[in-house]
């Protein structure tokens, strides 16, 4: 198994833009400033009870790397054997196997972020999420055809994030029943 640390100089380097990129993302921009008005805005609509968006909140509790689950933990979870790769930086873990479009587990750590956003873009790509709650904690799960299922539970401003990927294989067990367990842990070692 390949094991990669990722440090932060390394996950942010400098990039080359071209005249056409430069545009894009300037339409994007302005895509993104002309929606954060206040009326008729359905993310405010939609967290009107929440202070996270409208206001800054205590931040959640601190995990361990990687969720503070073990790479034994995700690989018995798992069921699909060794991991041929694990990647780790500061805000979360990614286990796969044979290459980016083979099955993959990975863990996120979403500091300051509203759960709801996260929640929304799994419904725009297909794949509605439902209501979920762990150990009091409220969050979405959402899943596709038996193969991919990823969850989000929400701890005030923070929230974490497991996704299980099966790629092109067939699922020795159902993903969310993976990603289930998982979050189980994650949040029950809450510090």
């Amino acid at each position: 198994m390949v094991t990669h640390t990722a440090s932060p100089r390394a996950i942010f380097r400098p990039r080359v833009f071209t005249i056409g990129s430069s545009v894009v993302m300037s339409a994007a921009v302005l895509a993104l400033v002309s929606g954060c008005g206040t009326e008729g805005n359905s993310d405010d609509q939609a967290d009107a009870g929440s202070s996270a968006v409208l206001s800054p909140t205590d931040p959640g509790p601190m995990f361990a790397q990687c969720g503070s689950v073990t790479d034994e933990e995700v690989v018995a979870a798992f069921g699909v054997g060794a991991f041929t790769d694990v990647t780790r930086n500061g805000v979360g873990c990614e286990w796969t196997v044979t290459g980016p479009l083979g099955p993959s587990v990975s863990f996120s750590w979403y500091r300051g972020s509203p759960i709801g956003r996260e929640r929304a873009g799994s419904d725009l790509i297909g794949r509605p999420a439902a209501d979920l709650t762990i150990d009091g904690h409220p969050g979405f799960i959402a899943s596709r055809e038996g193969v991919l299922c990823e969850l989000g539970i929400s701890f005030g401003g923070d929230f974490v994030h497991w996704s299980v990927n099966y790629g092109l294989g067939s699922p020795p067990t159902d993903p969310c029943t993976v990603g289930r367990n998982l979050m189980e842990l994650t949040v029950s070692r809450a510090q």
